[in-house]
């Protein structure tokens, strides 16, 4: 079965979630564009758009003709070979949001992917229900359907032999959001069918992808990162709490991992993002799997328990966790013990007087990623942070040693194919200004 062929007829799985609905969009441009081609004139295109919630596909569908409309107003030349020369631009930008709408298919009816010959899986990380779903599909379809996960962090072999799926699936991890994120890892095992590989690579390359290659072990290079950077996080947090009360560690270490580090987040600013729950629960996926080291936080337990979750509302802004938020600025840090938020400014000036003051080069992550001299001015900055011994850039060190241990790690246990993919992953993945395995902090 030749691409378009396999494109004809897509279902999206989840497709009202955070990941499923950056999927569907990214899809119906794609197979708009593919129904548009004179050697696909005898195929009909169709995207089902699956999900347990009415409501929330309703809130997709509006979501999926904004972004259409956007997209085709913010570049009409891109979808001018769709009409031709003569329509005017609003009529064409009208037609083609038209057009990718009457594609999609919005039902809670999973009966719809049984003809479907490509599926995009964007259900929630719970492995029972990844398999459950997969193997009734597979179970009733009238076609052999190929099927995409998003999972971050079960392996693909698992999800094969329990849904019975023979080789035709593939991990396919899209970063959030997927329509801006331009990573996906690519997870293939030795079972993988060859034409999965192939579609994939091409699928990536024609919606403006990055594709890294991940070999099929829990968690795969950018969970396999994050979650143990995370817990180094979380440990200096209780070696800290010996000098300082919980909140100000808190603060003190999302700090050091943002600013000293130069990140776009600090780490717990990060896990917020991500969502505690979420971040606790690809932990407890990927524990079972990983030998010689536990990936558990009872910190995280903790603040689960308490209610405290992080994650995102509807509208994509922040939602407290160790940190509170108003208006993306932060405001808060969680309190354990008294259940409540101390004012993020006071704490802000008692860990500044702690940690110490940046050197005298330093640029922020804004700045660093922008500059052509990034990579002279990393090391200038790096350097001399080696040289000021301050409790701030002494953490720092530390920090950046552990998260080069934990890129080199990857790469010994065959997550990673080399140290250049695991700097990719965190380069356009995570928006880090450098990759973790480098010479920086000695």
């Amino acid at each position: 079965m030749e691409y378009s062929q396999r494109l004809s007829n897509v279902s999206v799985l989840g497709a009202a979630g955070k990941m499923g609905s950056g999927i569907l969009l990214l899809m119906a441009h794609e197979l708009y564009s593919l129904s548009h081609q004179a050697e696909n004139s005898k195929l009909n295109f169709r995207l089902n758009a699956i999900d347990i919630s009415e409501e929330g596909l309703k809130g997709i569908m509006k979501y999926v003709e904004k972004l259409s409309l956007k997209t085709a107003q913010r570049k009409p030349d891109n979808i001018r070979q769709f009409f031709g020369t003569d329509m005017p631009e609003e009529e064409m930008v009208q037609a083609y949001v038209e057009g990718v709408m009457a594609l999609i298919h919005p039902t809670t009816e999973l009966s719809a992917a049984y003809s479907s010959t490509l599926i995009f899986e964007a259900a929630s990380e719970n492995k029972d229900l990844k398999i459950k779903l997969l193997s009734e599909i597979d179970k009733n379809s009238t076609v052999d359907p190929w099927f995409f996960t998003n999972t971050s962090s079960i392996p693909i072999s698992y999800i094969d032999e329990k849904a019975g799926l023979e080789g035709r699936i593939l991990g396919y991890h899209f970063y959030n959001p997927p329509a801006v994120q331009r990573l996906v890892e690519l997870i293939t095992t030795g079972s993988t069918l060859p034409g999965l590989k192939e579609t994939a690579e091409k699928l990536a390359e024609r919606i403006r992808k990055i594709i890294v290659p991940s070999n099929d072990i829990a968690g795969f290079i950018g969970n396999g990162h994050f979650m143990r950077d995370a817990l180094y996080g979380i440990s200096e947090v209780k070696k800290l709490q010996k000098e300082m009360s919980f909140v100000n560690a808190v603060f003190a270490i999302n700090t050091v991992s943002q600013k000293f580090l130069i990140r776009p987040m600090g780490i717990f600013q990060l896990c917020d993002y991500v969502g505690l729950d979420v971040v606790q629960f690809i932990m407890k996926v990927m524990d079972p799997y990983i030998e010689n080291e536990s990936l558990h936080s009872d910190l995280l337990d903790e603040m689960v328990a308490a209610g405290v979750k992080g994650g995102q509302n509807p509208d994509g802004s922040q939602k407290n966790g160790f940190l509170r938020y108003e208006e993306g600025r932060i405001t808060g840090v969680y309190d354990l013990e008294s259940g409540t938020y101390a004012d993020a400014q006071s704490v802000k000036t008692e860990t500044g007087k702690y940690l110490g003051a940046l050197p005298t080069n330093y640029k922020p992550w804004k700045e660093i990623v922008k500059d052509p001299d990034k990579e002279k001015l990393l090391k200038e900055i790096f350097s001399g942070m080696k040289n000021m011994n301050t409790r701030g850039t002494d953490l720092a060190i530390a920090y950046g040693k552990n998260s080069r241990e934990i890129g080199l790690k990857l790469v010994k246990d065959g997550v990673a194919q080399n140290e250049g993919d695991v700097n990719k992953v965190l380069f356009t993945g995570f928006f880090h200004a450098y990759g973790p395995v480098n010479t920086y902090f000695g």
